[in-house]
């Protein structure tokens, strides 16, 4: 059967006491990272070229200002404190929902980021629903006739998905399904058909490597005793395939697609800006452009808590699809 991992043990039904301790410790250790973020978005703001007092006065249109004028924005800003206690105020504001003011739009960077994060999730909902949809599938009909027709073909398709560029890949289908055919729009987000070209482009990748993955850890399972003596008993190759197989097969590919996350939300910020699709990557980039950091500590607030919870409930998932991943024991997960 599938290994321990070091330091865990597998709990009998995902329902049990095991199961509750585990999402517990995986809770108290996710908090080291929420706190690394915070602090790497507070950072992004204070070792960033420029002086954001200067920035924040420049953008309201004043082209000259007086000494005076930048030492009150920056009382205003906290500027003038020690970083420490730059942090602190930074973080009890954060906490409080106060994430302080667009440098480029003047509006609360909380509202700017939350009025836009729901067209990127659903970009990148559609993203993770072709990856498993298509390479979940390929990597199990490629383990299956490993060495023949099929297993060669989805090999090919897959190294060709990973090396096209995401730029050029927009490019090409605009080219195709939207200038050529007239099947879907060029761009903007008002339906469900607008997300589908930027979808399909941020998929590549990862169907990509999803097939790749499948592909091998399914040959794995395949060449375990227990398949062999399933087969010696006469169960069929699709049972094999469906009942045991694969479901062992599931858990890294699962770690794998929580992971693609981040990639996903990189991506969005390019994908976004082709298809001219008004999400967090596009306003990140925007913001980039005139160096708002209030916004950018944003952006990596929130990309980085959805990465985070994302990974504990793909983490859980794999453990539900595979009962016998059991976590006791003392060891931190």
């Amino acid at each position: 059967m599938t290994p321990n991992l070091p330091g865990l043990h597998f709990p009998k039904s995902p329902g049990s006491v095991e199961m509750l301790r585990y999402i517990v410790r995986r809770l108290f250790s996710a908090v080291p990272v929420l706190f690394g973020i915070t602090l790497l978005a507070f950072l992004l703001g204070i070792l960033s070229p420029g002086n954001p007092a200067e920035i924040l006065l420049s953008s309201g249109g004043e082209s000259a200002y007086t000494a005076e004028q930048l030492a009150e924005v920056e009382r205003q800003l906290g500027l003038d404190r020690p970083y420490p206690q730059q942090y602190v105020r930074w973080i009890g504001g954060v906490l409080q929902g106060d994430w302080g003011d667009s440098f480029r739009t003047k509006e609360p960077v909380r509202e700017e980021l939350f009025s836009r994060f729901g067209v990127t999730i659903k970009l990148a909902a559609g993203a993770l629903l072709l990856t498993v949809m298509v390479g979940i599938p390929f990597g199990v009909l490629s383990a299956a006739r490993e060495g023949g027709l099929m297993d060669r073909l989805s090999q090919w398709g897959s190294i060709l998905l990973l090396s096209v560029p995401s730029f050029w890949a927009a490019i090409l289908l605009v080219g195709i399904f939207a200038e050529q055919l007239h099947w879907l729009p060029t761009s903007g987000q008002e339906t469900w058909l607008h997300l589908v070209l930027p979808a399909i482009v941020l998929s590549f990748s990862t169907v990509g490597t999803t097939i790749r993955l499948t592909r091998s850890t399914v040959i794995r399972e395949l060449s375990s005793q227990y398949i062999t003596a399933a087969r010696g008993k006469g169960i069929s190759q699709r049972l094999i395939l469906g009942r045991h197989a694969l479901s062992n097969a599931i858990p890294p590919v699962l770690t794998l697609l929580g992971n693609y996350l981040g990639g996903i939300l990189g991506g969005s910020v390019v994908v976004e800006s082709v298809f001219a699709i008004n999400g967090i990557g596009k306003f990140a980039l925007d913001s980039i452009a005139v160096r708002d950091y209030p916004a950018l500590q944003g952006y990596v607030m929130i990309t980085g808590f959805t990465f985070v919870a994302i990974h504990l409930l793909t983490d859980l998932l794999s453990i539900w699809f595979n009962p016998q991943i059991r976590l006791g024991g003392g060891a931190a997960a």
